[in-house]
């Protein structure tokens, strides 16, 4: 993916590795789709078939997101997970490819199970996550109930998120991906839904991840650029979801020459790119990323834990472990309390 790209550009100096207990204190806007999905990929069975309960129904997610939200509230990071509404047209042919190789995923997973390959077989079914709609309800009843923020974007998440920070209502954006420096968030958050301990795939071998943190600013100042909007214009030429194939025969490190040497697209699409190609005008898309459509109305309030309702949704409606569910209540309800001793200055300090 274009975005992708760019992450290789930038130095791993402006990379700040960081312990989890370096983000407490702080308010975090998850992009809600990306942390569901890093769950999905890894708590699956062996087989790399996900967890369900007894109707087969779909649940790594919820079980991720119960025990991860958790394990950030005990580190004091408090969450506000921000989920994706309607994409734009532009983002059409990226949901096409991703779709496409989703399904592709799916057939080979299928025959490889059918095989008896099943280590080779779950590399496949981590390729085949989806989000059903119901799954993404499930996602947001669970954070309700446990008394975590959810807040419903128009378009973007990673843009709704990049506002949230924008705005000081949180410390930083939190995504793998890094469109939420080119919608304008002061600072990223990586790694957050996938830290700790994990597995190399096709390997015995095991590495230590940790939370990253990467600010808009020395991004700019690293790469030298003058502000966010070259920015932009470099991830237009290695490619977004909005123009998934950036212009061919451009990798990174030409392509931040250009914008280096001719300040934007403005120039280039006069002069080295005027025979390029783009599926969507690229000053659009350019303009999508400075002004995204974002919901003005959010409302970022923590709640109390609700103790039945968490038990008779995970449990008695999706099959969880009764035992398990109140073990973590207990401790949902423990780091919360550590929520409530904290003041709105240290969120932000």
């Amino acid at each position: 993916m274009g975005v992708t790209e760019l992450g290789k550009l930038i130095p791993e100096g402006v990379r700040k590795t960081v312990e989890f207990t370096q983000l407490s204190n702080r308010i975090v806007a998850l992009d809600a789709y990306n942390a569901l999905y890093q769950f999905l990929a890894s708590i699956r069975q062996p087989d790399g078939t996900p967890l369900m309960d007894s109707k087969g129904r779909i649940t790594s997610h919820l079980s991720g997101l119960l025990y991860r939200t958790i394990n950030f509230l005990e580190n004091r990071i408090w969450p506000v997970y921000v989920f994706d509404g309607k994409p734009p047209e532009e983002k059409t042919l990226e949901i096409a490819r991703r779709r496409k190789v989703r399904e592709e995923a799916m057939d080979k997973w299928v025959k490889l199970l059918e095989e008896g390959k099943r280590e080779e077989a779950r590399k496949y079914a981590q390729r085949a996550l989806f989000l059903t709609d119901d799954m993404v309800e499930d996602a947001k009843k669970l954070l309700r109930l446990m008394g975590i923020p959810v807040v419903q974007a128009m378009a973007d998440g990673e843009a709704q998120a990049a506002v949230i920070a924008r705005e000081g209502k949180a410390w930083a954006a939190g995504s793998q991906d890094y469109d939420s420096l080119l919608f304008g968030a002061p600072r990223l958050v990586r790694n957050l839904a996938i830290t700790g301990r994990r597995k190399l795939p096709n390997k015995d071998e095991y590495i230590e991840i940790k939370p990253e943190i990467i600010e808009l600013n020395e991004v700019l100042k690293a790469l030298k650029l003058k502000d966010r909007t070259q920015l932009i214009d470099l991830a237009i030429l290695l490619g977004t979801d909005l123009n998934p194939d950036g212009v061919p025969g451009i990798g990174p490190q030409r392509a931040l020459r250009l914008i280096q040497e001719f300040g934007g697209l403005e120039k280039l699409l006069q002069g080295p790119l005027k025979n390029a190609q783009f599926p969507t005008d690229p000053l659009k898309i350019r303009d999508y990323f400075l002004n995204p459509p974002y919901n003005p109305n959010y409302k970022i309030e923590f709640g109390q834990p609700d103790e039945r309702g968490i038990v008779e949704f995970l449990v008695h409606e999706h099959d969880f472990n009764e035992e398990r569910v109140r073990n973590a209540i207990e401790r949902l309800k423990k780091a919360m309390g550590k929520r409530r001793e904290s003041t709105l200055d240290s969120f932000f300090g």
